[in-house]
Formats: structure tokens, C-alpha cells, sequence
């Protein structure tokens, strides 16, 4: 079980819940446009905790955040979940394990005490756990919840649903029945919450991510969600992967963020990067740095 790690910021509390770390993807299917050159003038600060050396994978996390103010326990992304019908990604397909339920209950939570759930983007990886199987329907698996989605992210991926329902079974597990239960707040990808809380639009990886803006100024967080993936892609912020909706878009999103919050105080957390995860934006030559 991991153990319970808390950050401060201000007088709001974010808490990481891990589902899964370490070698998942070989970094040059993962990054098709990196070349074997760029990766060899950065293998030595790469490897070993961003780069299993004797696989070449990319060590990855999958996790969550919990994001506790005065006035809500908010969860951002829900990472596979179990028993999802995910062919595409055999070591994510059928997933039957208890470490995601484990690490929450850790940090002194149940399912029942959400009060927002916050899907970054609709990928497999960020919306398993908006539902459960029971009895052999999928059901919100946190019963109190709104889960709050973009609106033309939402729109895209239901289109791709009613069209091609192979290509994303994700959307027909995870998502279209909270909205079919009707536990889902459309937003636009800047709504703001209330005055700690504010979504950050940051497209690219998908049509309408958004990022997560906790806090105030000068004492703040960016939850990053899929807006950027390895740290490579600070240093190379124009470096897109393999699922992305417009790698163009996206490198604009990471070059945009990261000179607005470089050198500031305000701390990154990252979806993907190994624990912690976390770490702030500095520049390095003509890209950035997360440490």
C-alpha cells in the first residue's frame, strides 16, 4: 500500500492515489517523433527513474488526486478501474486489483465521501473508476458525486461512441452511464468552481482537456492531467505521443503553461510522472524543466 502522502497548499489539502507504477510503454512507440539521438543526449537524467534501462519503458503512474477544500472533496481523474473491456491495453484488460481501493481508503476516505469527480479528459486511464460492475451493470461508483466533464470533450467522444462503439468501450463503461444516471455537470473547460478552484483549458492531447488550478496566487497547484506525459516534454514541450487528438495543439498548450507558471511558486502535479509526481517549472535552454 502506498503510504498516504498530503501537500499543503494553503488551506487546501491534495492527496495522491496510486493505481499502478512502473515500466508500462517503450518510450519510442510512446514518443513516435523522438528521435534515437534526442533520446541518447538525454539518457543520462532520463534513466532510471523516468526510463527502465533494461527495457527501454517509460516508468509511468497512474493515479488519482483528491483535492480537499472548506467545502468539498473533489477526486481528479479515476484512473482503468476493474473488469474494463480494454483489448487494446492487455495489461489494463479485465484488471481485477485492490491496490486503487486500498491507497483511498488510506488517505481516510470512502467512495461515498466524494463530492466531485473531475475527468480531465475522457481516456481510458483517467475515467475507469467513474463506475463499478454490479450485478452486471456499470454503476457510479461514487454514489454522491457530480462528475464534471468538458462539453465538447464530452460531445466528441459520445459521437465516437454512437459511430465506431469498438474503437472506445471506455466511453460505454465509464461514461455514458453517469450520464445515463444522470450524475454529470457539463462545463466548459474554464469553468471555475469557486474562487480556489479553477479549470485551465489545455487541449492538444484531446479536443477539450482542461487542466485544474487549485488555490491562490502565489500559494497554488496545476494538476496537470494529460497535458503533459514524462518530463521529456518540458524539455521538448513540441514532442507529442502516440494518443494524441493534435500534437501541434498540445505542444502550444505545454509551451503556453509552462512560460505562465515558470519560476513561479505555483507546484505542478502531474498525472503521469513516478512518485511524487510533483515538482515546479524552471527553464532549461528553450524548453523546461519539472523538478
Amino acid at each position: 500500500m502506498s503510504a498516504p502522502r498530503t501537500i499543503e497548499v494553503g488551506e487546501i489539502q491534495v492527496q495522491q492515489i496510486v493505481e499502478q507504477e512502473g515500466p508500462l510503454f517503450p518510450i519510442h512507440s510512446f514518443f513516435p517523433d523522438l528521435s534515437p539521438d534526442r533520446l541518447e543526449e538525454n539518457r543520462s537524467w532520463l534513466e532510471p527513474r523516468f526510463l527502465d534501462p533494461a527495457s527501454g519503458q517509460l516508468i509511468l503512474c497512474i493515479q488519482s488526486y483528491i483535492v480537499r477544500t472548506k467545502h468539498h472533496v473533489i477526486l481528479i481523474d479515476s484512473c482503468v478501474g476493474n473488469h474494463k473491456n480494454l483489448p487494446i491495453r492487455p495489461m489494463w484488460h479485465q484488471m481485477q486489483s485492490d491496490r486503487y481501493e486500498r491507497n483511498f481508503r488510506a488517505n481516510g476516505l470512502t467512495f461515498e465521501d466524494i463530492d466531485y469527480v473531475m475527468c480531465t479528459h475522457l481516456h481510458t486511464d483517467h475515467v475507469g473508476w467513474n463506475t463499478r460492475l454490479e450485478n452486471g451493470r456499470w454503476v457510479p461508483t461514487f454514489p454522491n458525486a457530480k462528475y464534471v466533464f468538458a462539453d465538447r470533450e464530452l460531445s466528441f467522444w459520445t459521437s465516437k461512441a454512437e459511430q465506431d462503439p469498438e474503437s472506445c468501450p471506455w466511453v460505454i463503461e465509464s461514461v455514458l452511464p453517469i450520464v445515463d444516471a444522470k450524475k454529470v455537470e457539463i462545463v466548459r473547460s474554464d469553468h471555475a468552481l469557486d474562487d480556489h478552484l479553477q479549470l485551465v483549458p489545455s487541449p492538444g492531447h484531446t479536443i477539450d482537456h482542461y487542466s485544474v488550478l487549485v488555490g491562490r496566487p502565489g500559494n497554488d497547484a496545476l494538476i496537470t492531467g494529460d497535458m503533459v506525459h514524462s518530463p521529456i516534454q518540458a524539455r521538448y514541450p513540441e514532442l507529442g505521443m502516440m494518443s494524441d487528438y493534435d500534437s501541434t495543439i498540445a505542444g502550444e498548450t505545454r509551451r503556453r503553461l509552462f512560460g505562465r507558471f515558470c519560476d513561479t511558486s505555483t507546484l505542478m502535479c502531474t498525472a503521469h510522472f513516478p512518485s511524487p509526481s510533483t515538482g515546479r517549472v524552471t527553464r532549461w535552454d528553450d524548453g523546461f524543466r519539472i523538478a
